[in-house]
């Protein structure tokens, strides 16, 4: 029956690595531990075994705990169509789409539905360990909030803070975090973890020591900058921070991607695993400039496929898109990216436009529909078994030369399939081709597992939290909940009006 809240000062502080850390370390000894997050608002999501759609970092920290990825443990997740709309997915299954406004009429019965399945988890498993979003001090966002202070007030879980320390300002922040709560939810800031930190930690103690005399909560471990670890993210956010450096080749040259990066980019997740291969060097690009040099160009996923194709073709990228193709250069879309492709688009449902002109470079029209498919389908490739995931509204029919769920034309391919590079077999047996295609002396290593590059890095996180956090004082608020007689930091929330309401 025990639990944790793992907040953050921002979005992207570190909140989803640091639970994932948590609930593989829990793990490793023999805890029975599960994830949750309540709502999640994210483009990267996955298919569980059963067919329900959650968020892609809840299904790598059901991973890290060593537990099958289940709806309950991301029971609303919302997926941004546009700055004011997003899809309502409520345990794992779409149920309406809304603007920012409306959504507040559905946060009564979401309530329910998150508290349900948090106690749902807490009476199956030992300890779960909850993943806040953005930050608690959303005091705009606090009155209907289910997801940070709301949920642990309304469950009774101790919460710890995360900062990011890379960004600049992190004790004004962890102090200003707690500040702006109000007294009820301060009781239940337990202490502080400060996240991407660069250099001797002797350099931060007297900061720590002024936090803990102006807070009165402890921070209970400084944990280290570490690059390349290939979880997976939930916020493009992510893409903006430094790429690791390609590993080197294998062969005598090395293999560009350059991966679009549309403005409602989803699942980017599908790359990761190109950028764990030897001498493959990932980018996402924003420009034509950026596509010209490229071996591979991957038009991935969207929620917005007919606005971004406009995006693309604003910014003349469609264009270079099309004298790559005309030159047989290769190119890959996924999802979105492979609708993009087709010929026409009739979409009455993502965008509303009706019918709309693809790039044509592939012998494929695509027609959404209401039902949202989702699935984990199987097939093969270049003689490799591939297994994956669908989510789409888009359905395509294809001629061409058939690819997995697709086709392919000349050195354009096109697949609604996700995950199809995590298939170490195939991801090495396509870039065989795209190396052919484009000319290059690339060889792809023969002993890369992505699986095991996965297990390694959810290792490193475990390893991390049992060297740089204070593991014994975790347990203890994991335990017995957050300490009682914490001071209440000032101002402690807006101010009060007559009656005890907060101040319009």
């Amino acid at each position: 029956m025990s639990g944790l809240l793992v907040a953050g000062t921002t979005s992207d502080a570190g909140k989803s690595v640091v639970t994932a850390g948590l609930c593989r370390w829990l793990a490793r000894k023999g805890v029975k531990v599960a994830p949750f997050k309540a709502q999640n608002m994210s483009l990267n999501s996955m298919v569980t075994g059963d067919g329900a759609e959650i968020g892609r970092a809840q299904y790598m920290q059901a991973q890290a705990a060593g537990v099958e990825p289940r709806a309950v443990m991301n029971p609303v997740l919302l997926k941004p169509g546009s700055d004011r709309r997003s899809q309502v997915v409520v345990l794992g299954r779409p149920v309406a789409d809304v603007d920012a406004l409306q959504y507040g009429e559905h946060k009564e019965r979401l309530k329910g539905v998150v508290l349900e399945s948090l106690a749902e988890l807490r009476d199956e498993y030992d300890v779960v360990v909850c993943e806040g979003a953005g930050s608690p001090a959303e005091i705009n966002l606090r009155a209907g909030d289910i997801v940070n202070m709301g949920l642990a007030r309304a469950a009774e879980l101790p919460v710890v803070v995360v900062g990011d320390i890379d960004r600049g300002g992190v004790f004004a922040s962890l102090y200003g975090t707690v500040a702006l709560l109000e007294p009820e939810d301060q009781e239940l800031i337990a202490g502080f973890v400060i996240n991407k930190f660069r250099g001797a930690t002797e350099l931060l103690e007297p900061g720590l020591d002024q936090l803990k005399m102006l807070t009165g909560r402890p921070t209970l471990g400084v944990l280290p900058w570490q690059p390349g670890l290939y979880l997976d993210s939930e916020d493009t956010l992510a893409l903006d921070a430094p790429r690791p450096e390609a590993r080197g080749a294998v062969g005598k040259e090395t293999l560009r991607v350059a991966v679009v990066r549309f403005p409602r980019i989803s699942n980017f997740t599908d790359l990761d695993a190109l950028a764990c291969e030897p001498g493959v060097v990932v980018r996402y690009a924003a420009s034509a400039g950026d596509l010209a040099e490229a071996d591979l160009v991957v038009l991935p996923g969207t929620r917005a496929t007919v606005n971004d194709l406009a995006w693309l073709r604003e910014r003349g990228m469609a264009g270079e898109i099309e004298r790559r193709a005309g030159a047989g250069r290769p190119v890959l879309g996924i999802c979105g990216g492979y609708q993009m492709l087709a010929e026409e688009i009739v979409d009455h449902v993502e965008s509303g436009t009706g019918r709309a002109e693809g790039l044509g470079l592939l012998p494929a029209r695509v027609e959404f529909g209401e039902e949202k498919i989702l699935g984990r389908p199987r097939g093969s490739a270049y003689g490799e078994e591939v297994h994956a995931y669908e989510i789409h509204h888009g359905v395509v029919a294809a001629s061409g030369e058939p690819f997995l769920d697709g086709c392919r034309q000349g050195a354009v391919w096109g697949t609604t399939w996700h995950g199809v590079m995590e298939n170490d077999g195939f991801r090495r047996a396509f870039l065989r081709d795209v190396a052919r295609q484009s000319g290059r002396d690339f060889t792809p290593a023969p002993d890369v597992s992505f699986e095991a590059v996965r297990e390694a890095a959810l290792d490193t996180l475990a390893d991390l939290v049992e060297q740089h956090l204070d593991t014994g004082a975790i347990w203890r608020i994991i335990e017995n909940g957050a300490p009682r007689g914490l001071p209440v930091v000032p101002p402690g929330g807006p101010p009060k009006a007559p009656g005890g309401r907060p101040e319009a």
